[in-house]
């Protein structure tokens, strides 16, 4: 079944305007919102406050949305028992509505916060060993584990998920996603590439995930996409370039010393036509249904929608009303 969610940007908004959108977003009928957990924003006019804080107040004041971050880096400013319990105690608050995104995570954050970025190769072997030590905690058992990164002594989360929370591997490239297919319950990624690259990055995906005696098709692909409901192509891109222009420029996500200023810098020189390829931009719901199809029709079943447009209440409105029951519609979906 595909499902349709909403992306909230803490790079963008306070937390309090947040959650007035996560209450809109259930209010439109979306099946689930995500959002980003970062230290530091993509710009200097943005905001970072912290997303687990916030997923404590989208439960409470939501009944039905599902939430996860996407994604969590489990591996540096946070020990995993620690996103062990903070997934947990959200799992506890909303239950069988919670999933987590896991990722080896970006140098903007990561060195930021804690002075530390080992390379690829080590940042994803410490991701296999947190993902060990979460779902080992996860069972409510008395864990003491003896990893080569990390180390627990008869650790327990007194306060268990209510319910089995879904793990899914971010991948943006096709050699991580056999990794996310052996070791995770399903995929997320981002849009806006050529086609050719998602057909790799399933492929590896449903590989890896064979290999590890899973089903692929039983498991969840999620891929956020860009959209912005307007007929003001000019405005649109210039609140992408605002707030977003970093997540254009993936080569300097590696980088150690990346700050928010920097990303300013990187959006002065991204070229609107990158943008407008990688983004639907359109006030005709139809041409979202189409951008949306597209994505649908290359294998993914769970498709996040972010727009950097201020005025988020409106554009979650329209979607609700214009573009979802189309969606649904053609999918099938009642």
């Amino acid at each position: 079944m595909v499902q349709f969610g909403w992306k909230a940007g803490p790079e963008q908004f306070p937390p309090n305007e947040l959650l007035d959108q996560a209450i809109a977003v259930e209010q439109a009928g979306f099946d689930f919102i995500e959002a980003s957990d970062h230290f530091h924003p993509w710009s200097e006019a943005g905001q970072a406050p912290f997303t687990w804080t916030w997923f404590g107040a989208v439960a409470a004041r939501t009944n039905r949305i599902s939430m996860g971050p996407g994604v969590t880096c489990p591996i540096l400013r946070y020990h995993p028992s620690i996103i062990a319990q903070a997934a947990a105690t959200v799992s506890a608050m909303a239950p069988g509505r919670f999933f987590l995104c896991v990722g080896t995570g970006e140098a903007l954050n990561e060195y930021a916060a804690t002075g530390m970025w080992p390379g690829y190769d080590e940042r994803q072997e410490r991701l296999l060993e947190a993902i060990q030590l979460i779902r080992a905690l996860w069972t409510g058992e008395e864990i003491s584990f003896d990893g080569e990164f990390y180390l627990t002594r008869k650790a327990k989360l007194y306060t268990p998920p209510a319910s089995k929370i879904p793990l899914y591997i971010s991948t943006l490239a096709p050699g991580s996603a056999a990794f996310a297919g052996q070791y995770g319950d399903g995929l997320i990624t981002v849009g806006g590439k050529q086609p050719e690259l998602y057909a790799n990055i399933l492929k590896n995906f449903e590989k890896g995930a064979r290999e590890a005696g899973k089903n692929p098709r039983q498991m969840p692909k999620i891929i956020e996409i860009n959209v912005e409901y307007t007929g003001n192509e000019e405005a649109a891109i210039q609140n992408m370039k605002k707030y977003w222009a970093g997540t254009y420029v993936p080569a300097l996500f590696d980088q150690k010393i990346y700050t928010p200023a920097m990303s300013a810098q990187n959006g002065e020189v991204v070229g609107s036509d990158t943008i407008k390829k990688a983004s639907c931009i359109s006030p005709n719901p139809d041409d979202h249904v189409k951008f949306a199809q597209h994505y649908i029709d290359m294998g993914f079943d769970q498709l996040v929608f972010h727009s950097a447009d201020p005025n988020q209440r409106s554009v979650i409105e329209a979607y609700g009303q214009h573009v979802l029951p189309k969606l649904r519609s053609k999918a099938g979906v009642a």
